[in-house]
C-alpha cells in the first residue's frame, strides 16, 4: 500500500461535518466517493480534525493508503477534476507522498483554528454562512483578548467541552488565543496541540460575553475554574469556525 497526504479545503455548509454519516453528506465522503470514482478502490481517509456540521477549513490534512502508485500531481488533479463535477465544495489543495507511519491525526503537533464575528447592524451579504453576525453592540475586542489570556496553558476544560466529547481527558494545554479587530471583522485564533469537541466555539462564545461587557476576565476564569459545562455561555455558532492549519514535524 502506499501512503499520501492531502492538504484539504472546504465551505462546510453543505456538509454535516469532515465525518462519514450514514444519512448525511460529509466532506470525508465527498472525498471518498472522488477516490473510488477514477481510482477504482474505495479507501478510508482519515483526517486531522473532525470538524462539525457547517464549520470550515483552509488546511486540513488526511492522509489515505492507495494499492496503486500515482504521482502526487495527478492524484489532485483527478480529485479535484472528480469533486467539481459532483459540484463538491470541497478542493485539494496539496498531495505528497508520505511514510508508512505518518498518521493526519496522531502525527499533528499543533492545529490551527480561526474564529471570526462580523460586528455591525447590516447583515451580511457576502459573509453569509462564513462569520457569525453580531448585530447588537460594538464588541470590545481588546477586552475578550486580555480575558482570552487568562486560558492559555494547561487547564481542565471540562467547562468549554461538549457533552458527547470523546476525549479520554479533558485536560489540554491552549498555546494561543487571540482576539483582534479589522474594522467590523473580530478574529479570534486558537492554537494547540489538540482540542476538545466544541472547545473553540465554546471559548468563543464565553469571550463574545466578555466583548458584551456582561463579564468580566474573572468571570471567565470562575466558568473555567467551575469544570461544569453549564457555566459555560452559549456555544458560538459554526459559521465562523476555521480550520486553518495542521503542524507536523517535518
Amino acid at each position: 500500500m502506499h501512503r499520501y497526504r492531502l492538504t484539504v479545503e472546504y465551505d462546510g455548509r453543505p456538509y454535516a461535518g469532515w465525518q462519514r454519516q450514514e444519512n448525511a453528506p460529509s466532506v470525508q465522503q465527498a472525498i471518498e466517493t472522488a477516490f473510488s470514482a477514477f481510482a477504482g478502490e474505495q479507501p478510508t481517509l482519515h483526517g486531522a480534525g473532525r470538524t462539525d456540521a457547517g464549520v470550515h477549513a483552509t488546511g486540513q490534512v488526511a492522509h489515505v493508503d492507495l494499492s496503486r502508485t500515482w504521482t502526487p500531481f495527478r492524484l489532485m488533479e483527478a480529485l479535484n477534476a472528480h469533486l467539481v463535477e459532483a459540484d463538491e465544495t470541497v478542493a485539494i489543495l496539496d498531495v505528497a507522498a508520505a511514510s508508512p507511519d505518518f498518521h493526519a491525526r496522531f502525527s499533528a503537533t499543533a492545529r490551527h483554528y480561526l474564529y471570526r464575528i462580523l460586528n455591525r447592524r447590516a447583515p451580511p451579504a457576502l459573509e453569509r454562512g462564513r462569520a457569525w453576525h453580531v448585530k447588537k453592540g460594538i464588541l470590545d475586542a481588546a477586552a475578550m483578548h486580555a480575558a482570552a489570556q487568562r486560558l492559555l496553558g494547561r487547564h481542565d476544560f471540562t467547562t468549554f467541552r461538549a457533552t458527547q466529547c470523546q476525549a479520554p481527558s479533558p485536560v489540554k494545554t491552549l498555546d494561543r488565543l487571540d482576539v483582534t479587530r479589522d474594522g467590523d471583522m473580530v478574529e479570534i485564533r486558537a492554537s494547540a496541540r489538540s482540542f476538545l469537541h466544541n472547545q473553540v466555539r465554546s471559548m468563543v462564545g464565553s469571550l463574545k460575553l466578555v466583548g458584551d461587557g456582561k463579564w468580566s476576565d474573572d468571570d471567565l476564569v470562575a466558568a473555567l475554574e467551575a469544570r461544569d459545562r453549564t457555566a459555560c455561555a452559549a456555544v458560538a455558532p459554526p459559521d465562523g469556525l476555521y480550520l486553518m492549519q495542521v503542524d507536523y514535524d517535518d
